[in-house]
C-alpha cells in the first residue's frame, strides 16, 4: 500500500520528488506516518527517484553605459510578508527552431513566480512585460524592491521608467556574481531540472506552452519546497494570509 502511494505522489510531482517531499506529501495529504528513510528505502526498491538541481547561467550582459541602481538586499533574501522583496532574471532554451527567452518574477517571500514573459529575443520587453503581470497579479503598494543582475535588459532606460510608473524600488548585484542574484537562479536551476533538460524542445511554441504549465499548474500550485516547510507557494502565501503570520522563516538563499 505504501508503495502504491509512493508511485502515485512520485508520478504526480512529473518526476521530480525525491524522499524528503514524497515523505511530506504521505503526512499531510494522506496522513501516513512513516519515516523518511523507509520512504527513501522503498523508492530504491520501486527503481524511482527525484531529480537534482543544478545551477544555471544567467543570458543578460551589462552595458557599462547605462546607471545601475544599487544593491539593497545584500544577499539577505527574506521576506517578512508578500510583496516586500521581488527577485528577477532571464533563461534560455533552445528548441529546434531556434532559442526561446524566458523573464520571470519572484516573490522572495514565498518562491512563487507572480510574473513571467517568453519571447524569441532577449529584449528589455521581456522583464517590461513580467513585471507589468507582476504588477497586474499582486497590485502592491509602493516602496517594494525589485531585485535583479545589472543586464541590459534590467538597465534599460524603458525598464526603469516601468519600476518607477508602478512605484517599484530597483535593486541590483554585485556586477559578475551569480550569488547576489541567486534566488532568481535557484528558480531558474530548478526549471532547468525538473523540466527544460527532461527532453527535446521540438517548437517554440510547445516549449511556451510546457512552461505555462510548469509554472501555473505544478509549481506555484503544487510543488513542495523544502525552504517554506514543504509547503508549496500558494499554500504558504494563503495559510500566511489566514494566520497573519508565516507559519515558518524561509532560510536565505
Amino acid at each position: 500500500m505504501l508503495k502504491e502511494h509512493i508511485m502515485r505522489i512520485h508520478r504526480l510531482s512529473r518526476g521530480t520528488y525525491g524522499a524528503p517531499r514524497i515523505h511530506a506529501e504521505l503526512r499531510d495529504v494522506h496522513n501516513i506516518r512513516c519515516g523518511k528513510k523507509r520512504v527513501a528505502r522503498l523508492m530504491r526498491e520501486l527503481g524511482i527517484e527525484g531529480v537534482s538541481r543544478r545551477r544555471s547561467k544567467g543570458i543578460t550582459h551589462r552595458d557599462p553605459r547605462r546607471p545601475s541602481a544599487p544593491d539593497l538586499v545584500q544577499r539577505a533574501f527574506r521576506a517578512e510578508r508578500p510583496d516586500q522583496l521581488w527577485v528577477a532574471d532571464m533563461t534560455q532554451q533552445h528548441t529546434d527552431e531556434g532559442w526561446l527567452y524566458l523573464a520571470v518574477v519572484v516573490d522572495a517571500f514565498s518562491r512563487r513566480v507572480i510574473g513571467w514573459s517568453m519571447g524569441e529575443r532577449p529584449v528589455a520587453d521581456l522583464p517590461i512585460g513580467a513585471v507589468r503581470m507582476a504588477v497586474w497579479n499582486r497590485r502592491p503598494d509602493p516602496g517594494v524592491i525589485h531585485h535583479s543582475d545589472h543586464g541590459s535588459q534590467y538597465t534599460s532606460l524603458a525598464f526603469g521608467k516601468t519600476l518607477r510608473e508602478a512605484g517599484l524600488v530597483g535593486s541590483m548585484g554585485s556586477v559578475g556574481d551569480a550569488y547576489d542574484n541567486a534566488m532568481a537562479e535557484s528558480f531558474f536551476a530548478t526549471l532547468k531540472t525538473e523540466l527544460l533538460d527532461r527532453q527535446r524542445w521540438m517548437t517554440r511554441m510547445q516549449l511556451r506552452a510546457a512552461i505555462f504549465d510548469y509554472i501555473e499548474v505544478f509549481y506555484n500550485r503544487r510543488r513542495r519546497h523544502s525552504a517554506l516547510g514543504h509547503l508549496s507557494p500558494i499554500e504558504f502565501e494563503r495559510r500566511w494570509l489566514t494566520t497573519g503570520r508565516r507559519s515558518s522563516q524561509p532560510p536565505a538563499a
